[in-house]
């Protein structure tokens, strides 16, 4: 990845930043499908708008999940995005996979995989997290796929095409405290995607059933999907750094004028210990270590203005 551009996604975190949700829950097929559905964007559009924040919440599911709503809703995202701000699109549903071409269930014409992406390019925001939860969803990644961007599928590729769980875990990682375990009240994406993969990985050992998910992402914008972080190629790194919603007191920090900028202070300090993190092998040991030390220093020195 670009350095100019991963530092800006590292650094762009500003207090007047806000991330724009853009929930789509497709077509069930049959009802129980349907029910659980739009069951789960109902839980996600509740849990996102009384989290407080500067969050713009869409939710479209049934009969409002159409291409022209989709299309409605994403011009609207595109007039009031900004570079820095964030965007995130979770698609909960059924997809298919043809070997070449991915695509959304949705009520009336389905949603291609580039389709969708086109939709994204439009948005100013430069980072960007699509999680997509549906059946054959491992087979958007190589249209989704693009530097600043980060792709989480349920599945590992598009052949795995049973109804998936995911959706279910990824939902409850953003408002169960385990989720959190660096302990920083905030919930990243990639906090979320391993509270959800183990989640999903114990649903099939309990059930004893045979595994017909295997949850991946790439956010790079250049690699394979992966299932783990790595230090050697970046991947994680985005995932990382993408705050979904704030637990805890750092929620009512967030909603707080006068200790919003620290907080913003507070959370592109963490952020640059973590890209230190993945930068280490590359360091002379003792800068690494001297812009460690600083860093941690900062963080506790703006920790302690917040608990004031």
């Amino acid at each position: 990845m670009d350095l100019a551009l991963v530092w800006f996604l590292l650094s762009g975190v500003t207090a007047r930043a806000a991330t724009y949700y853009v929930t789509v829950a497709g077509l069930g097929g049959e009802p129980d499908y349907e029910q659980r559905f739009q069951g789960l964007a109902s839980d996600l559009d509740k849990l996102l708008k009384d989290s407080g924040g500067d969050l713009h919440v869409y939710t479209l599911s049934g009969n409002q999940a159409t291409r022209a709503h989709i299309d409605e809703t994403f011009a609207t995202v595109a007039q009031q995005a900004k570079a820095e701000d964030d965007l995130v699109v979770i698609l909960i549903g059924h997809g298919s996979f043809d070997g070449t071409e991915y695509k959304f269930n949705i009520p009336g014409p389905d949603l291609s995989g580039d389709e969708l992406a086109s939709l994204c390019d439009k948005v100013a925001a430069k980072r960007q997290l699509i999680v997509n939860t549906t059946s054959a969803s491992g087979g958007s990644v190589g249209a989704l796929k693009k530097p600043g961007r980060a792709i989480v599928t349920a599945t590992k590729s598009g052949t795995e095409k049973n109804a998936t769980v995911f959706a279910r875990y990824w939902i409850e990682a953003m408002r169960d405290p385990a989720a959190d375990v660096d302990k920083n009240e905030s919930i990243s994406a990639l906090e979320a995607f391993q509270y959800a993969d183990r989640k999903t990985a114990n649903f099939y050992e309990s059930q004893k059933r045979l595994a017909t998910e295997h949850p991946q992402f790439e956010d790079t914008g250049k690699n394979d999907p992966v299932r783990a972080p790595s230090t050697e190629n970046n991947e994680g790194l985005l995932l990382s750094t993408f705050t979904l919603v704030r637990i805890g007191e750092a929620q009512r920090e967030a909603a707080d004028p006068a200790k919003r900028d620290l907080l913003a202070k507070k959370e592109e300090l963490e952020q640059k210990i973590d890209k230190l993190k993945y930068e280490k092998a590359a360091m002379e040991e003792d800068d690494y270590k001297n812009q460690l030390t600083a860093a941690l220093v900062e963080l506790a020195r703006v920790q302690q203005e917040l608990d004031k």
